[in-house]
């Protein structure tokens, strides 16, 4: 399962839209599920994803520090993951960022670079990588 546990909710048709289809393609190969959670203030966010981390999760977190991979960097981060742990479970904080205590659990920090996205773009983004790293695995055509 991959799971995605991001703070906020999604105000924007279009977004919402955008979020919508991306999640369609990921579910096409792999099982998904996103977790939208209220955004309060950092301690209560970190509260809430930790309520909904689970024993033995691959934890992803999203932050500006992690590391910046290529979208073929990614799709094989992915493959490994997959075959190794039962979840993936990114995360993706609120406009305060992430609590240290889920950035302790995290066993990868990733980046899609130093700019700093609205919410609702950054969730429709990371749901396209998850796409496109699909598409890569499964050696199937997609724009580039």
């Amino acid at each position: 399962m991959i799971n995605i546990i991001c703070v906020g909710k999604i105000k924007e048709d279009y977004l919402s839209s955008m979020i919508e289809d991306y999640s369609k393609r990921v579910s096409k190969y792999h099982k998904l599920n996103i977790i939208e959670l209220k955004d309060s203030d950092i301690v209560s966010e970190g509260d809430l994803i930790l309520k909904n981390i689970k024993t033995g999760d691959f934890i992803v977190t999203m932050e500006i520090e992690g590391e910046n991979l290529s979208s073929i960097k990614f799709s094989k981060k992915i493959d490994v993951w997959l075959m190794n742990y039962a979840n993936i479970t990114f995360i993706i904080g609120g406009s305060n960022g992430i609590d240290n205590r889920v950035k302790e659990l995290s066993n990868y920090k990733l980046s899609f670079g130093k700019n700093t996205f609205p919410h609702g773009v950054f969730r429709a983004i990371l749901l396209e990588q998850i796409y496109r790293s699909f598409k890569i695995l499964n050696n199937e055509t997609y724009h580039k």
